[in-house]
């Protein structure tokens, strides 16, 4: 029916301990996903540290190479590897032309395992806090990190996604056994997107390719909630958008 194309907003509520709770959910409409397509910054971080090596680095190239390959003209990427030190393509993004989707091919395919795991640079190459505020056009600027997440020092990269999200949103994936569930669950919460742990190496091309399908069309962004009354958490604190693939839940 026509009601189902347009988002529907569900409210569930329930008293504990003298408190009230609610739970909102947000379906998104059942339509074709082309219309909601829209001109994206989108950058794509790919951890090479050494314990990426082999089977985790050749899926995730392989999942690099399909997103590449789908982006629209008028979208603009870049692409940041990182390991001790961190290096991106272009120097801010740019637009998916074939010229520089070729230079972005042969970027990705020559990415190779080695050295340790140094995340902040890489972060703060990708975030840059000041040209997302500055965003030409308004224009949707998603940052997708994908890494087996061997990293300690969380406090120094909460503050960086902190002052330097922006505008983005930050999207993490975890690949292996062992990543640092907490700050990328974390880290994906402060920045308005999602986690997604992958903990079997022949499901990395897999599931990597389902998130970057599942964010192709956002339906809404910059949802705001106005509540009346005090003392009120949100969680998350900043909403995250509407995908058309899958419902946004909101604790209050």
């Amino acid at each position: 029916g026509r009601e189902l194309a347009v988002p529907q907003a569900h409210v569930f509520t329930q008293a504990f301990a003298g408190y009230e709770y609610a739970l909102l959910q947000v379906m998104p409409p059942q339509v074709k996903l082309e219309q909601y397509r829209q001109a994206r910054d989108i950058v794509y971080v790919i951890d090479t540290s050494g314990s990426m090596g082999g089977e985790s680095l050749r899926q995730a190239k392989r999942a690099l190479l399909w997103a590449i390959e789908r982006l629209n003209r008028e979208d603009r990427f870049n692409i940041i590897e990182f390991n001790s030190e961190s290096w991106s393509l272009f120097d801010a993004e740019r637009e998916a032309s074939p010229g520089n989707i070729t230079l972005a091919r042969r970027f990705v395919k020559g990415l190779e395992a080695r050295g340790g795991t140094e995340m902040y640079k890489a972060l703060d190459l990708a975030l840059c806090g000041p040209c997302t505020d500055n965003n030409r056009g308004g224009r949707l600027r998603q940052v997708l990190f994908l890494t087996d997440g061997a990293i300690s020092n969380e406090a120094q990269l909460f503050a960086a996604i902190k002052s330097r999200l922006g505008n983005s949103r930050l999207f993490t994936v975890g690949i292996g056994s062992a990543p640092n569930r907490y700050f990328m669950r974390k880290a994906a919460k402060m920045g308005r997107g999602t986690f997604v742990h992958i903990g079997k190496i022949n499901e990395v091309e897999q599931k990597i390719t389902q998130l970057f399908e599942r964010i192709d069309a956002p339906v809404m962004n910059d949802i705001g909630l106005q509540l009346a009354g005090k003392n009120i958490d949100i969680s998350p604190a900043l909403i995250p958008d509407l995908y058309a693939g899958e419902p946004l839940i909101v604790a209050i």
